[in-house]
């Protein structure tokens, strides 16, 4: 395999990521991939069963930790994906996205799916963070509400 000297890859070391072939996070460029995280479950437990809530602070809690590597936190994530089982956990979804980023402000998704691989999980998180001495000169630009003038 081809390595690419700008890209970088960080491995937890979980049983998963070795049975797909994949990593935990991934930079490239100025921007910092997180992969799919569900609630931390290392000692066979889910924590927080049925707590959406919980889940949700546990996998951000895991994203984030994936971030550290690079020497991001919190304050670097640009753009969060939350995938729930269950639409009635929207609510407690997002009061748990809101405590960890509500000063950030990243662009976020929601969507509601069929299951996840663990059927005691209801909520799988993504993050994405963007590396500022990454030296690409990204430029920042306003983006206009529908019919505003410009």
């Amino acid at each position: 395999m081809t390595r690419n000297p700008g890209v970088r890859r960080e491995q937890s070391g979980s049983a998963w990521e070795e049975a797909i072939g994949s990593a935990r996070a991934v930079a490239a460029g100025d921007r910092v991939i997180v992969a799919g995280m569900m609630p931390d479950s290392r000692d066979g437990a889910v924590p927080g069963e049925d707590e959406p809530y919980e889940q949700t602070l546990s996998a951000f809690r895991s994203a984030l930790a994936a971030l550290e590597p690079f020497g991001l936190d919190a304050e670097s994530v640009i753009r969060t994906r939350m995938y729930l089982s269950h639409a009635r956990d929207v609510s407690e979804v997002g009061r748990a996205h809101r405590e960890l980023f509500g000063a950030v402000r990243p662009a976020a998704t929601m969507v509601v799916v069929a299951g996840f691989t663990d059927s005691r999980v209801l909520v799988e998180v993504e993050i994405e963070a963007y590396r500022a001495d990454a030296g690409t000169g990204s430029t920042i630009a306003r983006i206009s509400e529908p019919g505003a003038a410009q």
